[in-house]
């Protein structure tokens, strides 16, 4: 060893003369001779002037001296140049070779090039599973951008629900000093693949709040999507007074006040529905009921007594007018709480749909229903053979999604004809899974020098 070449090689290293310090230090070994520490500074400096191959080369004659160790380092090192060479299935060879050696210190680092070198090999599912080992390793002081690799991972393994549970813990790791603006962008995507647009609408207003960040074309047509469907769904909604009307009858094809038929429609008499004998007190039963029902019935003598009551007041003018009103028993409320609650359950939901319905089309159904969610009726719209139910329901894993249920009439019941998502509101958009962030892991190294080495 040439120990006056080797010193002036490092101090020409520490200084970031880094074309010097090859120079001196591929001068400082004898050939044959082995030393770590020279090739893994030789290493460094190739790798600082882009000669990827020649870096590779001085970290794999480190390795070969066992007394130097670092072989953690060496192989992340090691793995990194072959990856900017474009060897990248050598380059996963070394990174995982770097991952197994129990003593090196910052396994993340060799994780996030792991899963830079999967990606380019098209091998999204262990791209994944390297990202989130580098975001769940202690020793990494940054694990956001591990967190948002591993979203654009699940989105483009078609994951969405996953994706955006990774972009919503990548945003908990930032600071409000660090630019959140992409990762915002990259989480209301995920929402809108996962159709929760009201959340899709905040996202990307977030991102673009500040006016510093530029949606993609793409982004641009995702948030407009996203606004359109929260605004279409807006204006179907009944409003609490809607609703109130159509509670009384006011909103019904079948107009109480028209005895006479001038709609066309076969209507009943004032005398036949009793419409004009209904109390204060009738209206306050019934909405008793109603209570009754959104408890689920759970006393199994109270539905009888209430079928039978029910059943009594068909056969009475009231009963009648109840009937061509839309009421009926079980309600659709009852139907819709009922559905939801048989997918919970792993159910059969052929009790609840229209008899005849194809087994395929159940299953359609049955796949937008989701497991464990909390459901909240926000109005009906009845007619006397056709209804429609809009119901929210407040996912077991947050967030809330709007759905339509339509309904037909089924003896004195109702039966689901069809279920649809939808989307409430307007005001506040990108699509496809976020960029890896490997150029500047590419080029940044393990340092085998005094001052900085691991």
């Amino acid at each position: 060893m040439n120990q006056q070449a080797f010193e002036s090689g490092k101090r020409a290293y520490q200084e970031g003369d880094w074309l010097r310090a090859v120079t001196l230090l591929d001068g400082a070994k004898q050939p044959g001779e082995l030393s770590g520490e020279t090739d893994h500074l030789r290493g460094n400096a190739y790798m600082k002037l882009g000669d990827f191959d020649a870096a590779a080369a001085a970290y794999e004659s480190a390795l070969s001296d066992a007394a130097y160790g670092k072989r953690g380092a060496l192989s992340c090192n090691r793995g990194r140049a072959l990856l900017a060479a474009g060897r990248t299935q050598e380059a996963v060879a070394a990174l995982t070779e770097a991952v197994a050696d129990a003593s090196y210190p910052t396994p993340y680092k060799a994780y996030l090039a792991l899963g830079g070198a999967y990606e380019q090999l098209g091998d999204v599912r262990n791209a994944g599973i390297a990202y989130r080992s580098a975001a769940i390793d202690e020793s990494n002081p940054a694990p956001a951008g591990a967190l948002t690799s591993l979203g654009g991972c699940f989105m483009r393994l078609g994951r969405s629900v996953d994706a955006v549970e990774a972009f919503r813990t990548a945003l908990d790791f930032t600071t409000p000093l660090e630019d959140q603006n992409k990762i915002w962008c990259d989480l209301a995507l995920a929402y809108v693949a996962a159709n929760r647009m009201n959340e899709a609408v905040d996202a990307f207003a977030h991102a673009t709040a500040d006016g510093t960040f530029v949606l993609s074309p793409e982004a641009q047509a995702s948030y407009d999507a996203a606004r359109k469907a929260v605004s279409s769904i807006g204006a179907r909604r009944p409003s609490e007074t809607d609703a109130m009307l159509a509670a009384a009858g006011y909103a019904s094809p079948y107009d109480p006040l028209d005895p006479t038929g001038a709609s066309g429609e076969l209507i009943p008499s004032p005398e036949d529905t009793g419409f004009f004998s209904v109390t204060e007190e009738d209206l306050v039963q019934q909405d008793k009921l109603d209570r009754k029902v959104r408890r689920k019935h759970r006393h199994t003598g109270l539905k009888v007594f209430v079928t039978i009551l029910i059943l009594v007041l068909l056969l009475t003018g009231a009963g009648v007018f109840a009937f061509t009103q839309g009421f009926g028993w079980p309600t659709q409320q009852a139907v819709a709480e009922q559905l939801f609650d048989a997918k919970t359950q792993g159910s059969d939901l052929s009790s609840y749909v229209v008899p005849g319905t194809s087994t395929t089309q159940i299953q359609e159904w049955a796949d937008l229903i989701p497991s464990g969610a909390e459901v909240d009726v926000t109005g009906i719209d009845r007619s006397m053979t056709e209804s429609t139910v809009y119901l929210t329901a407040t996912l077991s894993s947050g967030g809330q999604q709007d759905y339509v249920i339509e309904m037909a009439r089924d003896g004195i019941g109702w039966k689901v004809s069809s279920v649809s998502t939808a989307y409430l509101s307007e005001d506040s958009s990108p699509s496809a899974g976020s960029n890896t962030e490997t150029d500047a892991e590419t080029t940044s190294t393990d340092d085998g020098s005094d001052t900085a080495s691991e």
